[in-house]
Parts: structure tokens; sequence; C-alpha cells
């Protein structure tokens, strides 16, 4: 790779002022809030802003002509003005190079046909049509390209390596969205046409849902044959701390996924009863699921009437209660057997306008709800702030106001 002789002076300059952050104090408090309050000991509400509109923020212009580095100029740039928020985030002092798979999908894919504006809806032509097209999907593998890999590696390391730590993800490319199934069989056979098949076509589905649980599997396991999965591998929609597991940790390979966060969603199953979720999904889900220390599940579906369902996950520590759940509902089934990760709307938070009395008003009902369970408060999915680079920071103050009235 050759790259402009300007990006490099831009990316060391942002790496030496990200380190800075790493390094302060405030990291470590945060880690020990984090490491007790996964561990289901008592500690405040702590929160969590997971997006704020990046895109609308002045300071998301990018400078770096390379596209390669212009990512990493990204992740700097976010980070500092995430830090200015001052939520209860970690800054990790190291950057990620995601290893380049020689695998990834499942053979086959539908094309999307986007609404015609940026970053707008898109429906998909979902590539499984009929039932015998099931047989076009091809077993998955966990498969790096070492030279690709190293390549991305050595230009990081070049550039910033005595800055900052570069870290490589060697983990399987069938992690999160890629593998949680719910996802995938969304994106292959559609929504509407799954939750006919529960009905006309079970024994088919239930083939499918195999296959996909078995292939997802084959590649965690080649993963950790190959001792590729790493301490920076955990996943859990939040900060992956608890007293049970070794902390995350740059190029710490070798480890089992037993001392590791694992996440599964089922944002596609939400108008899916429990009964059904539980046969069509979470049934193979579990060998998954089961592999991992820790496991946190859901996004932004709601799970309200699904709580019971999930309690057969052995190992679920973490529970979303998204901004279309019952709050109260989700507080008493939960109570403090687990986490409970509160997600209000942003919409009703930040998204038109800041109105701190209407924020206030509904982050009390809905946190007393929870005075007695171990509650974070996760702000995601934040489309728009109307261009205010202020209104989260803001907002985190409130939240903090109305913590402290409440707690």
């Amino acid at each position: 790779m050759s790259f402009s002789g300007k990006d490099s002076p831009i990316l060391r300059e942002l790496a030496k002022r990200y380190l800075r952050i790493c390094n302060l104090p405030i990291q470590d408090e945060r880690r020990r809030l984090w490491r007790r309050h996964n561990s289901l000991e008592s500690t405040r509400p702590l929160i969590y802003v997971r997006a704020f509109a990046w895109k609308e923020m002045p300071q998301s212009q990018c400078l770096c002509r390379d596209p390669f580095l212009r990512k990493y100029e990204n992740f700097f740039r976010h980070r500092l003005f995430w830090h200015g928020l001052n939520d209860d985030s970690v800054f990790e002092p190291w950057v990620t190079v995601d290893a380049v798979h020689k695998c990834t999908g499942w053979g086959i894919a539908g094309e999307k046909s986007f609404s015609g504006s940026s970053g707008g809806s898109f429906k998909i032509d979902y590539p499984l049509k009929t039932l015998n097209d099931r047989e076009k999907l091809r077993i998955p593998r966990h498969e790096i390209d070492e030279r690709k890999t190293a390549e991305k590696y050595g230009c990081l390391a070049e550039i910033m390596g005595d800055i900052i730590t570069i870290n490589v993800d060697r983990g399987p490319a069938y992690r999160m969205w890629a593998g949680d199934l719910s996802t995938t069989l969304g994106y292959l056979r559609g929504i509407e046409h799954f939750m006919m098949d529960m009905i006309d076509n079970p024994t088919w589905l239930h083939r499918l849902m195999k296959f996909l649980s078995d292939g997802v599997l084959k590649t965690h396991d080649e993963a950790e044959a190959a001792g590729d999965w790493g301490l920076c591998a955990h996943q859990n929609q939040s900060m992956p701390y608890a007293l049970e597991l070794k902390p995350p940790a740059a190029n710490i390979n070798g480890v089992r996924r037993s001392e590791l966060w694992g996440y599964m969603a089922a944002q596609e199953f939400t108008g899916v009863s429990p009964q059904m979720h539980e046969e069509f999904l979470l049934q193979y889900q579990l060998p998954l699921l089961k592999k991992f220390a820790l496991t946190a599940y859901g996004c932004c579906e709601d799970l309200t009437d699904k709580i019971d369902m999930l309690r057969k996950i052995p190992n679920l520590r973490r529970i979303a209660v998204s901004p279309f759940a019952d709050v109260r509902k989700c507080a008493q089934q939960i109570g403090n057997d687990y986490v409970l990760s509160y997600r209000p709307s942003p919409s009703d938070m930040v998204s038109y306008g800041l109105d701190s009395e209407r924020v206030k008003k509904i982050l009390h009902e809905d946190l007393h709800h929870c005075i007695d369970s171990h509650v974070d408060i996760t702000l995601k999915d934040v489309e728009t702030v109307q261009r205010d680079p202020n209104r989260v920071r803001n907002w985190v103050k409130i939240v903090r106001e109305v913590i402290d009235e409440i707690f």
C-alpha cells in the first residue's frame, strides 16, 4: 500500500490525542463500575451512548485522502467526540484491524433496492424464493487471508505503531448480525416469508435453521481450534467488563469462547409468539450461546413477553429492554436476576429537540420501575439530532440528574 504523505501526520496526531483520553484515570473508574455492574453487584445506573448522529457533526469531516486510512481517521475523531459526551463508556488504548476472511456470507445474496434517499430504507430481493433454493447455500468456513491481513496491519503499524497498539481481530466472520441467525434468515428468506413458513413449511424451516446454526457453530469451533478468538472479541452491546472474565485486551489470542461474552438478538422475530420464537430460533441459537461465558440478548425487538423463554439461556446476563417494550413488565420479570439494559426511544430523548422536562418525565416513570434492578441506560439508533452537536451531551447531564434523584 502507498499513501499520500499528508495522511500520515493527520493520523499520528489523532492517535496521540485518542491515547491521552484512553489513559485518563476515569477509564479505570468506569471499568470498575462496569465490572461490578455486569456481575450483578449494586452500582449506580451506568450510561452508554451507543449512537449520536455522528455524520451530522462538523467534527466528523475527515481529511485523509485514502479510503482505508480515512476509516481510522473517522475512528479517532468519532471517539474523541464521544469522550466529550461524558457518558460511562470506556475507551481502550488500541486501534483494531479486522482480519480479512476468505469466506463470508452463505454463497447467495439478494439485491438491495433503495428508497432513493441517502441512508434510507431498502428492500431485499430475497434469494431463497423457493424451498429448493436452500440447496444453493454453501457451508461456511473460518479461513483468514493472512497476506491481506498482514498488509493492513503493516500499513497502520508503519504509520502509527510507535504511538498506539495496532490490534488484529482474528475472530470468525460469523458474529453479531452475521451470526445471530435471525438477521441472516431475514436477509435470505424475508420476514413475511419465513413467518408463513412456520405454518406452511415448518419441516423445511427447521432444516434451514439447523443448517445455519451448524454452519455458524462450525466457524466458531474452527476459529477456536486455530487460536483465533481473542480478548478483543467480547460481544454484548455494552462495556464487556465482568468480575468473572478477563478484561478486553489487544492481540491476546488463543482464548476460548468460555472466556468471552457472546451476543445474539432476534429483531426479525419481534412479531413472532414466544412459542414459535423458541421453536424456530432460540433452540438453534442455544448451541452457539452456550459456548460463551456470559451472554447478552436483544437489540431493538420487544422482549416483554419473552423473558421466561430467555431464562432457558443458562449463561444469560444482560437483557435488552427496547423502546417498544413495556418497561414495567420487563422489570417485574427480570428483577435482579439479570442486567436490565434500558433503551429509551431516541425520538423521545434527542432526535426532535431536547425537551428536558419531557425527558425527565419519561425517565422518571421508566426508571422508577427499575429501582430494584441492575439497570443501565443505553442511547442508541440516533439517526438525527438536527445537527446540534451539544444535544446528546446535554441529554447525558439530564440523565445524571434523574439518576441522582431516583437512586
